[in-house]
């Protein structure tokens, strides 16, 4: 949950309700420890609930679909329909404007094309010791795509979600969005339609999550799900990875911003409030070497929220997690992204590309003024699911390899064994294990049998 970051000391003050911090002071390394630790995820309530829902759907199946759907999205399934027609998402793209009907398009030739090149080559090759090795890539055969329909209702991660698995060869792809009050995004269905998704269901939350992992009746269970959600759709992610593939477990958005003084300080504070308006719990922080400037961009996101017609919840995530940071140089600014990690980061500065070479951790970056983060929301081409709370130190964002698995393959005649399965017979007696050295050195007593 967002909060504020306790301990006040000399490097780390407010005004008004902004997190200033400066890396000259005595106290900053305590400051920005206490940032970088400042947890906004999930609580134990959130868990418990979770798990309490998981077991409903595992243990009964369609009747908690039913039943929690009426308790979260206020409609009963019977009524409204379980499952979204493909007619009604063919329905939904001829009625879109032509701007929108182009825009999707542009998003989604550009999101195919990016992805397209991701897929594996197979390997296949033979030794030295002519050992034929190798391994061999293929999709899953189904994947599910969460999309959210509450607060965020995004057209963009279908597409985000979708074209990945379709690229991949993924055979059945299902799609479960909540309809609160039993309202679907019309953009959402567009979306779907252009992506080719071959089922919807209207059921969303930790539950969907569940349906989709165990199945139901109606609903037939995935091998991955993916996609984004609020906290109890990330948690149930989190406790049903094993019964099901996931591609991440993403908490509250975040970017990170570091910029000199020749930006233009509105351009800076929309960039940052472009995470804000997300949720109450994202984070967006400013990394400068110009004081001034940093003040410049405090004043302009203040503008700027004021306008916006998601300024509660850019307001409240602004003032309980957004941080401006003052750094002597921008190269100062790198080991402190580094530990933070962040989903988005966009370098925009005359040392961007020199920055760039050097951070080791993010999500996606975004190099040069010209690049706002917002743009790869849509219709850049990299995926916008990306790791958020600091995993970006050992996960990457959503790709066609989340919708692929390796096969790895061996393949030996006598010489080889007789290569190499004497060493692996004195390995297996040193662990101890007898029918493992048996099982090779059976073989080769045959072949000397054989001589």
């Amino acid at each position: 949950m967002g909060g504020d970051i306790p301990s006040p000391n000399p490097s780390r003050k407010r005004e008004g309700n902004l997190i200033r911090l400066d890396a000259s002071t005595a106290d900053f390394a305590e400051a920005f420890t206490a940032l970088v630790n400042a947890r906004r995820e999930a609580d134990d309530d959130v868990a418990r609930n979770v798990t309490h829902i998981i077991g409903r759907v595992r243990d009964e199946g369609d009747a908690a679909l039913k039943d929690l759907t009426r308790l979260f999205d206020k409609h009963d399934l019977d009524t409204t329909g379980w499952k979204i027609d493909r007619a009604d998402c063919l329905a939904a793209w001829e009625g879109l404007s032509p701007e929108l009907r182009g825009a999707l398009e542009l998003a989604a030739e550009r999101i195919a094309t990016y992805h397209a090149k991701q897929r594996p080559a197979d390997t296949d090759e033979i030794d030295a010791q002519g050992i034929r090795l190798g391994a061999r890539w293929k999709p899953v055969d189904s994947a599910g795509v969460y999309v959210p329909g509450g607060r965020a209702a995004y057209p963009s991660s279908v597409l985000m979600n979708a074209l990945p698995a379709r690229a991949a060869g993924v055979g059945r792809l299902v799609m479960v969005t909540p309809t609160p009050n039993g309202e679907v995004n019309p953009l959402v269905l567009a979306a779907a339609h252009l992506a080719g998704v071959d089922e919807i269901w209207r059921v969303g939350g930790a539950q969907a999550v569940a349906a989709l992992a165990y199945g139901t009746d109606r609903i037939a269970p995935v091998d991955v799900v993916t996609g984004p959600g609020n906290a109890w759709v990330a948690e149930a992610k989190r406790q049903l990875y094993g019964v099901v593939g996931i591609d991440m477990v993403a908490g509250p958005s975040e970017i990170v911003v570091v910029a000199d003084a020749k930006n233009d300080p509105e351009w800076i504070a929309a960039d940052l409030l472009s995470q804000a308006e997300h949720d109450p719990t994202s984070q967006s922080i400013l990394f400068t070497d110009n004081a001034a400037f940093a003040d410049a961009v405090a004043e302009a996101v203040e503008r700027q929220i004021a306008v916006l017609s998601t300024a509660e919840t850019a307001r409240a995530s602004w003032d309980a997690n957004g941080a401006i940071i003052l750094v002597p140089d921008l190269n100062d600014a790198v080991p402190l992204v580094d530990r933070l990690a962040p989903e988005h980061l966009e370098l925009a500065c005359d040392s961007a590309e020199a920055l760039f070479e050097q951070v080791r951790h993010a999500g996606s970056i975004f190099i040069g003024r010209y690049t706002p983060e917002a743009v790869g929301d849509y219709v850049a081409g990299p995926n916008h699911v990306l790791p958020t709370g600091r995993r970006a130190r050992f996960a990457s964002g959503l790709s066609v390899l989340d919708f692929m698995k390796r096969t790895s393959f061996l393949s030996l005649d006598q010489a080889g064994l007789a290569a190499i399965g004497p060493a692996a017979v004195a390995l297996a007696e040193a662990e101890g294990l007898p029918a493992h050295a048996k099982s090779v050195a059976i073989r080769l007593n045959q072949k000397k049998n054989h001589a």
